[in-house]
């Protein structure tokens, strides 16, 4: 089954959301972005933000994170339709990231995904090019992030 019989292009799907602790905020920034206003709450007080934000790198990840567990539970779902599910991956990449606010400790981001275009590919036969479109929410239904991103898939 082809995405684009799947999903309809330009519609939104929601993937999943994620609330960011301050202690997730320290332990991702620890190891990756250790920068003030992501390490310390009394310290990020005192920066542009104003407070204990994550790393744009972070609400990026969880992206990615809660795209994997929704498609893990598209695809139980297809199989027991009777439906062959597209296999997904890799991706060539992604262009025009934006962190367009940041998510602070205690946000919740809701995450989704609209298929933009489809384009198989005459090199590799039963491979398909996807444009998405990726973004980000706070609870307060304000964009946090967003991305566009490619991805192979083979059907």
């Amino acid at each position: 089954m082809k995405m684009s019989e799947l999903y309809t292009i330009g519609e939104r799907v929601e993937i999943g959301t994620h609330t960011f602790t301050p202690e997730s905020i320290v332990r991702f920034a620890s190891r990756f972005d250790p920068q003030i206003f992501h390490m310390d709450a009394e310290a990020a007080k005192g920066t542009l933000f104003g407070g204990l934000c994550a790393s744009g790198w972070h609400s990026c990840s969880m992206w990615m994170r809660t795209f994997v567990d929704f498609w893990k539970g598209e695809t139980i779902r297809l199989i027991a339709e009777g439906n062959t599910p597209p296999k997904l991956g890799p991706s060539p990449g992604f262009k025009t990231l934006q962190w367009l606010r940041p998510v602070f400790a205690g946000d919740t981001i809701t995450y989704g995904v609209t298929l933009l275009a489809s384009r198989p590919l005459a090199s590799r036969p039963g491979w398909t090019l996807y444009t998405l479109a990726c973004d980000g929410s706070n609870q307060h239904g304000m964009p946090a992030l967003r991305f566009e991103s490619t991805v192979l898939a083979f059907e």
